[in-house]
């Protein structure tokens, strides 16, 4: 069972067909006490980060959460929820929830590139990991962001992307794992990269 946490931020129709697409059973949790016991948990985010993190807060979803990730079970952050998993972000003043040391930065545009980064992209996978495993090589996903992450330390980046120079499109530290794309609108590439991470 995937858990999607509903804290008012994301777009958790999508999540929720999509994990029905993949055979996985799912759910959406304002509960903390429910998310805090889950069997796999799904963060997802868009919008601003501290009107996130103030979200989270203020329904007690960040203490479960880190109850959640103390237990060793799966953790995927999606988009702002993927930034939400580290410490920072140049966007607001709040913290984020400190699971990932690092915080997120704005894409310098002064090259000429277009922020937010909007459109398609691939992986350059850094380390294995089964949510990764197998990609096919014209894999693409959907990214839609103006704040790329920075990790403090370079063992946590699971994979990058390019755009106006490679940036972390992708985090792990153990079971915490964050992904900045849309899975969830990348089709065929976004299923099977759920389907692994809901399997492994």
């Amino acid at each position: 069972m995937i858990t999607i946490v509903d804290y008012g931020v994301g777009n958790i129709g999508s999540l929720l067909n999509m994990a029905r697409r993949i055979g996985q059973e799912a759910e959406l949790s304002a509960d903390p006490e429910r998310i805090a016991s889950a069997e796999r948990l799904l963060l997802p985010g868009v919008g601003a980060f501290d009107t996130a993190t103030d979200k989270l807060r203020s329904g007690g979803f960040d203490a479960a959460i880190h109850e959640f990730a103390r237990t060793g079970r799966p953790l995927l952050g999606i988009c702002l929820g993927m930034q939400l998993l580290l410490d920072s972000s140049e966007e607001g003043t709040s913290a984020g929830l400190g699971l990932i040391p690092g915080g997120s930065v704005r894409f310098d545009d002064s090259s000429g590139i277009r922020v937010p980064h909007m459109g398609w992209n691939q992986l350059i996978v850094r380390k294995p990991a089964a949510i990764v495993e197998g990609l096919p090589t014209n894999h693409r996903f959907y990214f839609v962001h103006s704040y790329r992450v920075v990790v403090s330390d370079e063992r946590d980046e699971l994979a990058r992307s390019d755009y106006g120079g490679e940036f972390t499109s992708m985090v792990q530290r153990e079971n915490v794992t964050g992904a900045q794309f849309h899975p969830e609108k990348s089709h065929a590439f976004g299923m099977q990269m759920l389907d692994q991470w809901a399997r492994s």
